[in-house]
């Protein structure tokens, strides 16, 4: 599990409470019911109206996956490929059949079983390009998702407070009671704020980063499972591969 994500976000919050006690106040002063409810319920209302069902349900689905997200180790998956690489040139393709069911990546697996299954290797190439793009739209939509409702916390954090703020004219002949009226009506446009740059927007970004360093091991696989196919040299598969990691992440892996 990579623990930026719920580190980062936890360090931040963390930091702002203790910005409260150091202005000598209570954390539990900007604990308030009514304006986490209101911009918790009404960001979560205005997300759901500019998505479909299945893109919030999706979104809120993979959740687990993206925070419990652990980054793949490509030096892995290219020892692994180079490994098959040098089995199928001595054994041929057809002797890496349970190898392929042995294999934990899905993706490698499902694409191995098709090389060796016959698939031409343009019709290989595009059935596993197809797979990445589908992969990257699905995310897309779930980052976006999340993003959106980072763009609607901020404003519904506002109309909250207008609402307090309404509620505390009426209520102008009690003037010992509206100096903590008036604070509680700004504590929605904190929680609005908060929710916004320490929850949504985190979270739409780390997917998208996430996602992408899923599709680039994904594209790291179908060069391999191309090369594993041609019947390349083993050594070549690897020079190959390594190629398009990046370079200090070779330097790291070489050390």
């Amino acid at each position: 599990m990579d623990p930026a994500s719920l580190g980062g976000m936890g360090f931040a919050l963390a930091m702002v409470l203790l910005a409260i006690v150091i202005e000598g106040s209570s954390p539990m002063s900007v604990v308030m019911a009514a304006p986490m409810v209101l911009v918790f319920g009404g960001t979560l209302g205005a997300g759901l109206a500019s998505a479909t069902l299945r893109d919030a349900m999706r979104a809120f689905g993979s959740l687990k996956h993206w925070l419990a997200f652990r980054t793949p180790d490509p030096d892995a998956t290219v020892q692994t490929i180079v490994g098959l690489a040098d089995k199928a040139r001595r054994e041929g393709l057809l002797s890496l059949e349970d190898a392929a069911r042995g294999l934990e990546d899905d993706f490698l697996r499902t694409g191995l079983q098709a090389a060796i299954d016959g698939t031409d290797p343009d019709d290989l190439r595009a059935m596993l390009e197809d797979r990445i793009a589908s992969k990257r739209a699905l995310d897309r939509a779930s980052a976006k998702y999340f993003s959106t409702m980072g763009g609607y916390a901020p404003t519904i954090g506002i109309i909250g407070t207008v609402v307090s703020l309404v509620h505390v004219l009426e209520n102008l002949a009690e003037p010992s009671e509206i100096g903590h009226m008036i604070a509680g009506a700004f504590v929605a446009t904190l929680w609005g704020l908060l929710s916004a740059n320490l929850l949504w927007l985190p979270i739409g970004s780390r997917i998208t980063r996430c996602s992408e360093i899923e599709a680039q091991h994904m594209e790291l696989a179908v060069e391999g499972l191309l090369a594993i196919q041609a019947g390349a040299n083993p050594r070549l598969v690897g020079q190959r591969l390594r190629s398009l990691l990046p370079p200090d992440e070779v330097k790291e892996r070489a050390a």
